[in-house]
């Protein structure tokens, strides 16, 4: 069976197309942004905070990191309301996806700070640091510069799980592809496309974090530096 491609109906559909690309940039910012302050938060919390806030701390990460987004994103939308509190689809996948990345985050960072040897935090409590300017000046900067490659690999597949956001109406990349393919009968057009767009926001994203992390961390940036 012969099958002929036709592109050309994607042109119909390219102001949505560009709006749903623009709502999926908006949703993995705003998740790896947001999931990394709460995760960061989090990690100092389970490694240096009191016994209860640590234990609150475990049981959410564990439940992001042992169940699948899109059961968290049903959960909010529509569990929630049930319990009194209704929440619009956008908002309701905002906050799935930054409570994901939250919990996938705060382990890694937790791993970070846990591998500064002692010393270090001997050294700076002998200056007279308190346990905040030490997390905040010893203990962070290199425990995050440590973990960095895996943030990066964790935002980049927090950006691939934005498509699952169209399951509950929101129109991103994914769910304009949907809507398109249902009127037009092109899947695989369509979908070949979206598949494209997305190998694409890939290298970009890992362009544009590995970046930032050369900006903000100095050893990484000499290193990189060193190696050109």
């Amino acid at each position: 069976m012969e099958y002929n491609f036709q592109f050309g109906v994607l042109a119909n559909y390219l102001p949505e197309f560009f709006g749903g690309l623009g709502l999926t940039l908006f949703l993995s910012f705003a998740g790896i942004f947001g999931g990394l302050g709460l995760g960061i938060a989090c990690a100092i919390i389970s490694v240096r905070g009191p016994l209860f806030p640590r234990a609150v701390v475990r049981i959410y990460v564990e439940i992001m990191r042992n169940t699948p987004m899109l059961v968290q994103i049903f959960v909010i939308f529509f569990g929630l309301p049930s319990l009194g509190v209704r929440l619009s689809p956008f908002t309701s996948v905002l906050v799935a996806i930054v409570l994901n990345n939250g919990g996938y985050i705060a382990e890694i960072v937790r791993a970070g700070i846990e591998s500064i040897h002692p010393s270090q935090i001997e050294a700076a409590e002998s200056l007279g640091l308190t346990r905040g300017q030490t997390m905040r000046f010893v203990i962070l900067p290199p425990a995050l510069e440590r973990v960095m490659t895996p943030i990066i690999s964790q935002s980049v597949l927090l950006m691939l799980a934005t498509s699952l956001v169209s399951a509950v109406g929101v129109e991103d990349l994914t769910g304009v592809a949907m809507i398109a393919s249902s009127e037009t009968f092109r899947t695989m057009e369509i979908y070949l496309v979206i598949a494209v767009i997305y190998i694409c926001l890939n290298f970009i994203f890992r362009i544009l974090l590995n970046a930032v992390g050369l900006i903000v961390f100095k050893r990484s940036r000499q290193r990189f530096l060193g190696r050109v």
